[in-house]
């Protein structure tokens, strides 16, 4: 319908000449300014790849202060992304399994997937506008009463991983980003909350210090033991599709008898299930192999 009403104003413009088909005809019509159109760029993406969509926040530090995230790590903003990164996997069921830490997110689409003629800018665009929007939809669900206080953004780009070697390799890359940015935040965000250093003073006193040293001074000056902090600061969170038994209530009614009755019924329904695991070594891909399966 929108488009015949296009078609019809094209007409009475004079741009088009008119057709005794209708819009039928009309969509079938070419004018002169069609020509733009070879000014497109072909970005379909090689076949056969693992398409991999990384988002990040922009300027998400400033964010973060203006919105009074916790420090080191703030529930509330972790499980929003990881809200908004289920409801872009239940959107665009092309996506095998996803990856996310702090303010980014990793979506992995099927090496065989056709979804929009494989074109980068379509996964790159739906992607971040589906996940940006829920991010503002979502928001007052893990914030409550605190206030959006301006719309946040999200940037992303689009890498192609031949093999399944290189998938592992990349999302054991972001894993392994996790672990050491957690656990500089940590010991960062202690030196200033309990022991009184200044960003600055705490800054210097990591400087040049290895993972041991930041493991020490976590233990020896607050008492922590940096393998027992949440799997989901250390390890961020994995999205995978799993099939889940849900048990819903439903009303029937009986023969020979007048009212209705509630009864459970289990049903298995696949979902978008969060994990916080190791994905570096060999364990996750033996108990999950469908994910790099060349028919998934």
């Amino acid at each position: 319908m929108l488009r015949c009403c296009r078609a019809a104003a094209a007409i009475a413009a004079g741009c088009i000449p008119s057709s005794p088909r209708g819009c039928r005809g009309l969509t079938m019509a070419k004018s002169k300014f069609e020509y733009v159109r070879d000014f497109e760029a072909d970005d379909t993406v090689l076949p056969n790849c693992w398409i991999v969509v990384r988002l990040d926040g922009r300027n998400f530090h400033r964010f973060s202060e203006q919105h009074e995230f916790k420090k080191p790590n703030d529930d509330r903003a972790l499980q929003l992304m990881t809200k908004c990164a289920q409801t872009v996997m239940q959107e665009l069921e092309d996506i095998a399994i996803a990856y996310g830490q702090s303010d980014e997110y990793s979506f992995v689409f099927k090496k065989k997937s056709r979804w929009f003629k494989r074109r980068a800018s379509k996964f790159m665009t739906h992607v971040v506008s589906q996940f940006s929007s829920s991010y503002v939809f979502y928001w007052k669900d893990y914030f409550k009463d605190q206030q959006l206080l301006y719309p946040p953004g999200f940037d992303g780009r689009i890498v192609l991983y031949p093999s399944n070697q290189n998938l592992k390799d990349y999302l054991s890359w972001r894993q392994a980003d996790c672990h050491i940015n957690n656990l500089y935040n940590t010991v960062f965000w202690m030196l200033v909350q309990r022991s009184g250093l200044t960003p600055v003073q705490a800054q210097e006193r990591l400087r040049g210090t290895l993972a041991g040293d930041k493991n020490e001074i976590l233990f020896s000056e607050f008492n922590i033991n940096y393998n027992n902090e949440p799997l989901m600061y250390r390890k961020g969170t994995v999205l995978i599709w799993q099939k889940v038994n849900e048990v819903i209530t439903k009303k029937i009614k009986l023969p020979k008898e007048e009212e209705e009755k509630e009864i459970e019924v289990t049903r298995t329904k696949t979902k978008v299930v969060p994990l916080h695991c190791d994905i570096i070594g060999d364990q996750f891909w033996e108990e999950y192999p469908e994910i790099l399966a060349e028919d998934s």
